[in-house]
């Protein structure tokens, strides 16, 4: 990991940066549709690694998993499983207990709900059902360009979890004006909170009017939020 990607997740973790804030960031993108967290109250930010199940199978699954590192967040894809969950309580307590890893997003369904609840797991999906994939190893997988055209936007990245959902950082965007997007970005949030908390601003005054960056406000004298934001 690159000398920014980790001073730009210290700076997320630090200041709880949300995936909202991060998502606005990116311009409003970012967000992994269709997935939300499992249990609430979890925040989480780190390195991505892009595993998969393919064709109803979880044994290429299993295989993959072996990789995982302390500290990344494991992003899990479902390619051609139908509604098939992709792992349960197992493969969960295996990597979020056993390896480190700081969550699993997954981009399908995963069962033993009562179980991964009750432990109160950091995991971000699209659902949950009793049916579980098949352990069979596939006599064919998907070609390696195209698992790399899935993997592509995810590599290198970094993910944001919270309870608004996932948002992924891709690793064209880890960069130095980033970092600085950030940190403005916070900026302009205390702003608007001040605006409306100790100015008594409206959320139009506030938001579409940007009355704090006029004199008599407190964040008048940031020239640079009247720049770029």
């Amino acid at each position: 990991m690159t000398d920014i990607a980790q001073r730009i997740i210290q700076a997320i973790r630090r200041n709880r940066i949300s995936t909202p804030e991060v998502s606005d960031c990116l311009g409003k993108t970012g967000a992994i549709k269709g997935v939300t967290a499992l249990n609430s109250g979890h925040f989480q930010v780190g390195p991505l690694r892009y595993v998969y199940a393919y064709n109803r199978s979880n044994w290429e699954l299993h295989e993959q998993l072996e990789q995982v590192q302390p500290g990344e967040i494991v992003l899990v894809e479902a390619i051609e499983c139908e509604d098939y969950a992709l792992f349960g309580a197992l493969a969960a307590k295996f990597c979020l207990l056993y390896s480190g890893v700081a969550a699993m997003v997954v981009k399908g369904l995963v069962r033993d709900a009562h179980i991964l609840r009750k432990d109160n797991y950091p995991i971000w999906c699209q659902g949950v059902t009793p049916v579980g994939c098949f352990n069979q190893k596939n006599a064919s997988l998907p070609s390696a360009d195209h698992l790399q055209r899935l993997r592509d936007p995810y590599e290198g990245g970094i993910a944001v979890c919270d309870d608004s959902g996932v948002v992924v950082i891709p690793r064209d965007r880890l960069q130095e004006d980033f970092l600085e997007k950030l940190r403005l970005i916070e900026l302009q949030e205390d702003a608007w909170f001040h605006s409306i908390d100790t100015d008594h601003y409206t959320t139009y005054q506030a938001v579409c009017l940007k009355k704090y960056l006029d004199e008599g406000s407190v964040f008048h004298k940031y020239d640079e939020l009247k720049e770029t934001l």
